[in-house]
């Protein structure tokens, strides 16, 4: 149980040494200059910036479009697993892998409930492996950027000859990933319960009827439902499908899709606005592309009709509902009851929910209006940007090419990256800037300004000088007590903060037995990140923690093996790769 946030415990330490400095006017303790010297840091610029680019990629469905494929053709767990992790894996070494986790999971509900299996067997190991992934480089995880920037700064690092490049970490993070993805693929079925959600999707009352056509040029002409992965939608189904020559067909899992078909659905909120995440599908008679707003400026908003509405008992076609108010009817609830025929044909009623595509002055325009007795955004309402998706995929890979292949630094990729998907419309400056997790950020910042205070007063010598007592001197015992403490660390106050504090002991260590200091700060690296045995250490735990419904002690079952894999691969490696002596 956490007494108070990490970013605000993490702000609190460093202003008692600031405090304490400035009282006792010690050199022994940081300045305010130093204390604040971290937020400043380049690996802690270049994270911020890594949340606008994976930003672009959201608002688009890049992610989904660089998964989908795969993942849509899983046949029972294993496959899924196999399907899921590989994947998530590999993006999570390219991109950081924290958006990577907040994008599937949704992908996962949907995906679990078509293999017909709790999504607990896969949350945890979505984030298990994109944990893994993120070891491979610098940018898979803020760790690994925070590290290589205190590293290239430390007048030690002069003594390896071996400065740190994009993938130095893939030789302990792929041979890792590989092992501890096939761990999880075999040991997902016994060591994982069957868990149910905290809070269910089905919870929701109201079900909206929602309207959709089969894109002629889409990827989903040809194919089956089950195929589409229409079959078993998560708090969704097909109640019927409307042909182009009027004929009206059951949605059985095998019947095929036609272009221009129209898929009645009915169900709750939450799964209206995902079932519009799916490449292929686009609003009846494309309404929503005439509005004449651009889509990158269009949200999804609900509107309850009043009794003064001007079209009441109109149907939404006779009444040109796109027309009279600039935004496009998604779909329609009348409490728990489903409505019948196509969306256009629905006669309006007091008390009726509608979900709309409309622009955010939609909002301010009609928020008093008679028409309507409330007007609210959806959470998570964006409109995704489909047809910039490979844009963003793009330049993600123009910035991972950039970064590992040239002389540019991360910094300046993850910079010019972040303009870029800006420019060309995958996300607004707004969004960009609404998807920077500042607490991340603010524990980073303050990290670095205690992990100055360590260094200062002489307590990260001697906390290193009593580890090597413990190792009796002999550098790969010395090498085991920092990857141990480090990870212990990590598991108590995040994987950021644990890094930055540990920094200044490992490269205490190695310089006081005159080693090469590169294998401790990979360790270290390592070590940060690998956080499977509680919820609380990494964030991707922390957002699978309530969705896949587990406990404590599913993260020390199910996480233990796998961090003894991690520990004894880097163990193995480290000493082939960077001679210790």
């Amino acid at each position: 149980m956490r007494i108070a946030p990490h970013d605000l415990v993490a702000l609190s330490c460093l202003g008692i040494l600031m405090v304490a400095q400035s009282i006792s006017g010690t050199d022994l303790l940081p300045t305010p200059d130093d204390a604040v010297a971290g937020f400043g840091n380049q690996g802690l610029v270049t994270i911020g910036l890594l949340f606008a680019v994976v930003a672009g990629l959201e608002f688009t469905g890049g992610t989904e479009l660089a998964t989908g494929w795969f993942l849509n053709r899983a046949k029972n767990l294993r496959s899924a697993l196999i399907r899921l992790l590989v994947p998530v894996s590999m993006l999570s070494a390219l991109m950081n892998n924290t958006p990577v986790v907040v994008a599937l999971v949704p992908v996962v509900g949907d995906l679990s409930r078509r293999i017909s299996s709790s999504t607990s067997k896969l949350l945890l190991p979505l984030s298990y492996a994109s944990i893994l992934g993120g070891m491979c480089t610098l940018i898979g995880t803020s760790t690994n950027l925070i590290v290589a920037d205190l590293y290239h700064q430390t007048p030690e690092a002069g003594l390896s000859g071996q400065p740190l490049t994009f993938f130095s970490p893939a030789y302990i993070g792929v041979p890792a990933t590989i092992l501890g993805i096939g761990y999880m693929i075999l040991g997902s079925r016994f060591l994982l319960p069957n868990r149910q959600a905290a809070v269910s999707i089905s919870d929701d009352p109201r079900q909206y009827t929602v309207e959709v056509q089969i894109d002629p040029q889409g990827p989903l002409v040809g194919k089956t439902i089950e195929e589409a992965g229409l079959r078993h939608l998560p708090g969704l189904y097909i109640a019927e499908i409307q042909r182009i020559d009027g004929r009206i067909s059951a949605a059985k899992p095998n019947e095929k899709l036609s272009p221009d078909d129209i898929l009645i659905l009915v169900g709750a909120l939450e799964s209206v606005v995902d079932l519009r995440k799916i490449r292929g599908l686009i609003t009846s008679n494309d309404q929503a592309r005439k509005l004449k707003i651009p889509t990158w400026q269009r949200t999804l908003v609900e509107a309850v009709v009043s009794p003064r509405c001007a079209l009441l008992g109109k149907t939404i076609r006779e009444g040109s509902f796109r027309s009279h108010y600039n935004a496009a009817v998604v779909a329609v609830a009348r409490g728990d009851k489903r409505l019948q025929g196509k969306l256009g044909d629905v006669r309006l009623e007091a008390g009726d929910v509608l979900l709309l595509e409309a622009s955010p002055s939609f909002l301010h325009r009609r928020r008093d209006s008679r028409d309507f007795y409330m007007v609210s955004t959806v959470q998570k309402g964006f409109v995704r940007r489909t047809d910039k998706a490979w844009i963003s995929i793009i330049i993600l890979l123009a910035m991972v090419l950039a970064a590992s292949l040239t002389s540019v630094s991360i910094l300046t990729a993850s910079l010019i990256s972040a303009v870029a998907m800006i420019g060309m419309r995958c996300c607004t400056t707004t969004e960009a800037r609404r998807s920077i997790d500042w607490s991340i950020l603010i524990v980073i910042g303050s990290a670095i300004g205690i992990g100055s205070a360590l260094e200062k007063s002489q307590a990260a010598s001697e906390i290193a000088s009593g580890l090597l007592e413990l190792a009796n001197g002999n550098p790969m015992l010395a090498l085991a007590a920092i990857y141990l403490a480090t990870m212990l660390c990590t598991e108590l106050i995040t994987n950021n903060a644990a890094a930055v504090l540990m920094f200044p002991i490992a490269i205490g260590a190695a310089t006081s037995l005159g080693c090469d200091p590169t294998p401790f700060v990979i360790t270290l690296m390592i070590a940060a990140s690998a956080s499977f045995l509680s919820p609380f250490g990494y964030q991707t735990n922390t957002m699978v923690y309530s969705v896949g419904g587990y406990r404590v002690i599913d993260y020390l079952r199910f996480g233990l093996p796998l961090s003894l894999i991690v520990f004894l691969v880097t163990m193995v490696v480290i000493p082939q790769v960077w001679p210790i002596q």
